[in-house]
């Protein structure tokens, strides 16, 4: 683009030297400031032109141009749901509202219930906080932060799963892209992927028609933090798609078609490895750097790549702060590529690293 200086000079030329068009004169003054208007006023026009292009949008900018064009919304954050069991003396009781805790984040009680002759109750609670920061392990919510009488245990006995962050700006692009790069007709394969990935929670899907004959239909999920997805995500799918696997048209899924939604399975990812540590990290350091980045690694190659990189790998440890080198790498107790099936997701299972 054009700054006012060139702009400037373009003007000039366009006028007869037989006039004094230097600087002072009559002619150079009198452009020079249209000259620095123009190029205002194109920074404007470039400006309004740049969002025309998806990928100079984001916000509510891109929100807005994806819902006009095709009718996606971005998927909203959730809080985590779970039950916990609550041990006290008979007649003890929590009320609605009332909090429960883990290090990180507070559960809001969602029910009004009195410990029996058993000493104990489950209660459903919800994550104070949306997104999954309200994800944490068994055992996890295990105190009360204001005192509540006659209570005077409380554990999650399941891991909490189903707290999921709003949809990325990358995440809700790429479903754009998908959306209009591989057209969704008349119950096709792409229209039951765009149904699932619909579904607030649904990270990925993989579609596989014909799985048990004529106008069957599988669908394989992966939830949002692409991980194996839980009951509830399967149930909240499958209810959108084909309520009961009827066939009978009552969800999106079109007449005469069953549709199976299921989880996809983890495949355990264990690794070993020796390192070069520097003196300056802790070897407790390393490992937690470590399991971080591969995780990352594996939620990016989820329902993406067919094998999980022994190479990627050894480079990620390498590039960990206060690796200096490494040997003896295995993955699954092997020095090559791990295969991941197609109904398959590697997850991160064990790090172990010794010097």
């Amino acid at each position: 683009m054009e700054n006012s200086k060139e702009i400037h000079d373009r003007m000039l030329k366009n006028i007869s030297d037989k006039y004094d068009k230097t600087k002072g004169s009559f002619f150079y003054d009198s452009t020079k400031p249209a000259a620095i208007e123009f190029e205002r006023k194109n920074k404007e026009i470039k400006e309004v032109a740049d969002k025309l292009d998806v990928e100079n949008l984001e916000g509510y900018e891109l929100e807005r141009f994806i819902y006009q064009r095709i009718g996606i919304q971005r998927k909203q954050a959730t809080k985590a749901t779970i039950t916990v069991t609550i041990v006290g003396q008979e007649g003890a009781k929590i009320s609605k509202g009332d909090l429960v805790g883990a290090d990180t984040v507070n559960f809001i009680s969602l029910d009004d219930k009195t410990i029996d002759n058993t000493g104990q109750m489950i209660v459903n609670v919800q994550c104070e906080e949306f997104g999954s920061i309200g994800n944490v392990p068994v055992g996890a919510i295990k105190y009360f932060p204001i005192s509540i009488a006659g209570l005077t245990s409380v554990i999650n006995a399941e891991p909490v799963k189903n707290g999921y962050d709003a949809e990325s700006d990358k995440s809700l692009i790429d479903r754009y892209y998908e959306r209009i790069r591989t057209p969704a007709t008349s119950g096709n394969k792409y229209h039951y992927q765009n149904w699932a990935k619909e579904v607030t929670g649904v990270g990925d899907a993989r579609v596989f028609p014909l799985w048990q004959g004529d106008n069957t239909v599988k669908v394989i999920i992966i939830d949002s933090n692409k991980q194996p997805a839980g009951k509830e995500l399967i149930d909240k799918v499958q209810e959108y798609i084909d309520p009961q696997i009827t066939g009978l048209g009552e969800g999106q899924a079109p007449i005469g078609a069953f549709c199976t939604v299921v989880s996809a399975i983890s495949k355990d990812i264990n690794i070993s490895v020796v390192v070069t540590r520097d003196e300056n990290y802790s070897l407790e350091q390393i490992k937690l750097k470590v399991e971080e980045n591969i995780r990352d690694y594996l939620k990016s190659i989820a329902f993406k790549e067919d094998i999980v990189s022994y190479a990627k790998i050894g480079a990620i440890i390498l590039n960990c702060d206060g690796v200096l080198d490494y040997t003896n790498l295995k993955i699954n107790n092997n020095t090559s590529n791990i295969n991941v099936k197609d109904e398959e997701i590697a997850s991160l299972n064990e790090v172990v690293i010794s010097e």
